[in-house]
């Protein structure tokens, strides 16, 4: 389980495509220290698995499912990534209950800078839509964020100075791609709600 605090701003150093999936060399010392082979490492909010470490680097195997349902497809070599190792046990709850596993993509829309804060506007899937409320969570890109504005086609968040500066979230313009992953909380509670109305 992740949090959506980000740890460090890693960068892609190698991309080899598979037949079916492809494979990813990331650099991240902050994340690599201590790593071991089977750890998992959210890049760009999707949990992936540590295959090899070393100086610095890990690689991490991507299936097609992946790269279908996230925005790590359009990953290159020099692409910065938002980096989160699993919480630890008796670590800080710092952001919300994040799981790694992306619900679908959204497009940034637009940006407008003020001076203390910036908004952007993502587009929304019509299917992620009920789950998006005002002044709920939402995961971006692995940034764990509040929602200022929620629409039936997009969202609104306000990011602050560290977030833009240590985040994707301060370079990436309209037309780029971000990974979402909605409360799952909102989902638990859709489902059992669901199963209570059948059941009458």
């Amino acid at each position: 389980m992740f949090t959506g605090i980000v740890e460090e701003l890693g960068e892609i150093t190698a991309v080899e495509m598979l037949d079916d999936a492809c494979r990813f060399r990331v650099r991240g010392p902050v994340v690599t220290e201590g790593a071991k082979h089977g750890d998992s490492i959210a890049v760009n909010g999707v949990c992936l698995t540590v295959v090899e470490h070393g100086n610095d680097e890990f690689t991490a195997d991507v299936m097609a499912e992946t790269l279908k349902r996230s925005s790590l497809g359009a990953l290159a070599t020099g692409s910065r990534v938002n980096l989160e190792r699993p919480m630890v046990a008796d670590g800080r709850f710092g952001g919300h209950v994040v799981q790694g596993h992306v619900d679908g993509t959204g497009t940034i829309v637009g940006r407008t800078p003020s001076e203390h804060w910036e908004i952007v506007k993502i587009s929304l899937p019509a299917e992620l839509s009920k789950y998006v409320v005002e002044k709920g969570s939402i995961t971006v890109d692995g940034v764990s964020l509040t929602v200022v504005e929620a629409a039936e086609d997009y969202f609104t968040i306000s990011l602050i100075p560290t977030t833009l500066a240590l985040t994707t979230l301060g370079v990436k313009q309209p037309g780029d791609p971000v990974n979402l992953e909605v409360d799952i909380i909102a989902k638990y509670v859709e489902r059992m709600l669901g199963a209570q109305g059948g059941a009458r």
